[in-house]
């Protein structure tokens, strides 16, 4: 029987392989170079789930496209020798909106795909329409980038079945890097970038071809509007953030990586099977490792900040509250959609979202400006954190700067829930902090949770 380990009993597994242990060293030093205390309650199990996510999401090296093709290739009578003939109902096979996640190869942070792939029948077989969405996830549990991962799709399904062609579509999504210089200067800047590639083979290797037309319409048929056949993202090369992320102004000098922590990664890429001596990974060491230490260098640099909100907390005059006083008298206000971002500490992947603030403001305290309750949600988002204790920091903060009368709720997107846990795209979390009158006024928390506005978080 199988158990969890937090229990103390071990998973049954690959947990004594030495793949596996070589990885949680190489995290137990790049928490050190963090700062971290790797015995601490809730980071001493990171290195082992850790370990675990790497592995379970680059499984694929160990799996073969073909062998899962092959066991589900079924004779079609009415589909003749010639092209796109199935059983007489028409010509093209499509299976859409495919999510899966893969680990980007620039920098090892997962992505989200929606793949949508096709075939045109031929040679009296079919293929089990279940094995086209398993066959691309052999590819998708590597480290890739878009294009190639299209690529490999689009070629293991050829060679598979031997149709009389493959179209593969992918809409890519990958984590922002983060920097102070986003939030303050852009409230709206997206949590993604966004890309599409498309591969094509047989009679989809011309991307002019008008098959292509009649893949594209039945994409749109179920809601999807994909840029037209033959406009490829050009995006797609260097799509990883790494390539292009820059120093935010806030920060100083971007000091030389720390060597322990880049041999560390790069033990983890040669223990997942892969060879760190490959051009595309020869940079992915010190991207990796300049996107842990943003949540060490950017926390560093608002230390002062947070000091002169302290001594603003202490300056401020608070009255005492009269408990028998109705809510309408204490008008309850609030400030919405601050931006967050923060790196879970059990899994060491990012999660990002939204908080809302809102308060009871005494009669004569002054107000405070966003840019001030900016600079406490950015204080305890940007380090290793899990949402509920970031939660419950910002409403204590809070509280001490606007009165005890303080409720704090944080939205976040987990890449740690997408990438290994329900694995389902879109699901978010939501963490609430009630201090005051909102800890035993249920009316003024219902008041403050419908003021909520309604958020996509993944469009921010």
């Amino acid at each position: 029987m199988s158990m969890e380990v937090e229990n103390g009993v071990k998973h049954c597994g690959f947990e004594d392989e030495p793949e596996t242990i070589a990885i949680m060293n190489a995290v137990k030093v790049l928490l050190q170079g963090l700062g971290e205390d790797i015995n601490r309650e809730g980071i001493k199990k990171t290195p082992l789930r850790v370990a675990k996510a790497l592995r379970e999401g680059t499984r694929g090296y160990g799996q073969t496209a073909n062998e899962i093709i092959q066991s589900a290739l079924f004779p079609e009578d009415g589909l003749h020798n010639g092209v796109g003939q199935a059983g007489g109902a028409g010509g093209i096979v499509i299976v859409r909106d495919i999510d899966f996640f893969s680990y980007c190869e620039s920098c090892l942070l997962p992505f989200q795909v929606k793949c949508h792939v096709g075939y045109v029948p031929s040679g009296q077989r079919v293929v089990g329409l279940s094995k086209l969405s398993r066959a691309a996830d052999v590819f998708a549990k590597r480290l890739q980038k878009p294009q190639r991962l299209a690529d490999q799709i689009c070629s293991a399904l050829q060679h598979g079945i031997k149709p009389g062609g493959v179209a593969v579509v992918l809409h890519c999504l990958h984590t922002h890097f983060p920097s102070l210089e986003s939030f303050f200067l852009d409230s709206k800047s997206p949590g993604w970038v966004k890309v599409q590639v498309q591969s094509g083979s047989g009679a989809f290797e011309s991307q002019d071809a008008d098959i292509w037309m009649e893949f594209f319409s039945l994409l749109k048929f179920r809601g999807t509007y994909p840029t037209k056949a033959g406009a490829p993202d050009s995006n797609a090369q260097h799509w990883c953030p790494s390539h292009f992320s820059s120093a935010s102004k806030f920060s100083t000098k971007p000091e030389p990586l720390n060597l322990k922590m880049t041999t560390a990664v790069t033990s983890i890429l040669r223990s997942l099977g892969e060879d760190p001596s490959r051009k595309e990974l020869l940079g992915t060491p010190g991207h990796f490792v300049n996107w842990l230490m943003n949540f060490q260098n950017c926390n560093v640099e608002m230390k002062m900040d947070m000091n002169k909100l302290n001594g603003f907390a202490n300056g401020r005059t608070h009255f005492d509250h009269n408990e028998n006083s109705n809510l309408p008298e204490k008008q309850i206000q609030s400030e919405m959609n601050f931006l967050f971002w923060s790196q879970c500490e059990h899994h060491l992947l990012p999660f990002y979202g939204v908080v809302h603030i809102g308060f009871i403001r005494d009669d004569g305290l002054t107000p405070l400006e966003k840019s001030r309750l900016n600079s406490v949600i950015h204080f305890y988002g940007f380090k290793l954190q899990v949402q509920e204790r970031m939660t419950r920091q910002i409403a204590e903060t809070v509280s001490s700067l606007l009165g005890t009368d303080v409720i704090v709720v944080a939205e976040g997107s987990h890449t740690c829930m997408i990438s290994r846990g329900i694995e389902k795209f879109g699901s978010t979390t939501a963490t609430v902090a009630a201090l005051g009158r909102f800890s035993s006024d249920a009316a003024a928390r219902s008041m403050f949770l419908q003021s909520i506005p309604q958020t996509t978080i993944g469009e921010l």
